[in-house]
């Protein structure tokens, strides 16, 4: 079976469609790298990189260097998908960043959406 297209899509215009989206709501780039890097692990210099070496999105997921144990906690649809149900890792990192921006865009306080107590 062939991968989706997302997969192969360079990780930087995501990212730009990401911050895109969030900045329409009045949110900032900052949020959507605080976002990225509780999710991940990656901090400013080692997204910056990724960003630069126009990495797939497929590699970016693979290469976070300490993915958040916490994003198990992110529960809800995106896409008419349950992102809880998604069972291809790859696909369910890509849809806990689409949650998480989602979630932002609609005005969510930070501390809900990184699943702080």
């Amino acid at each position: 079976m062939a991968k989706h297209r997302i997969y192969t899509m360079v990780f930087a215009k995501v990212y730009a469609a990401l911050v895109a989206k969030a900045e329409r709501k009045g949110r900032t780039r900052a949020e959507v790298e605080r976002i990225l890097f509780w999710l991940t692990g990656y901090g400013a210099k080692a997204l910056e990189t990724q960003l630069s070496q126009q990495v797939d999105v497929e590699t970016f997921f693979a290469r976070a260097p300490k993915p958040n144990p916490s994003r198990a906690l992110i529960k809800g649809v995106v896409c008419g998908v349950r992102v809880e149900e998604i069972e291809e890792p790859i696909m369910r990192e890509i849809r806990y960043l689409d949650k998480l921006v989602d979630e932002l865009a609609k005005g969510k306080a930070m501390e809900k959406i990184l699943r702080k107590e």
